[in-house]
């Protein structure tokens, strides 16, 4: 399953992707090409989500993180906690 995210929404569409959570099987591919930027309560939600998706057994995916994006991922150590792609 793919989810594209808007960086002016990225805490409101985690919380309907790990709504969604229940449904899927396997991975799930949050497609972050058009988030420039990520701030503190988006960070919390990715926290909450992929903790939701670890107990689920669904690996994620993050498609288009920008360097910007990725450092903060790194800093914070979520990072690891995601596979991504170009």
């Amino acid at each position: 399953m793919l989810l594209k995210m808007d960086e002016t929404n990225v805490h409101r569409a985690l919380q309907e992707a790990g709504e969604k959570l229940e449904s899927i099987q396997g991975e799930l591919v949050l497609d972050f090409s058009s988030v420039l930027r990520i701030d503190a309560s988006s960070l919390r939600a990715m926290e909450e989500f992929t903790s939701m998706a670890a107990d689920k057994g669904v690996k994620v995916i993050l498609r288009g993180v920008n360097v910007g994006v990725y450092k903060v991922l790194k800093l914070v150590k979520l990072a690891s906690c995601f596979s991504f792609v170009n």
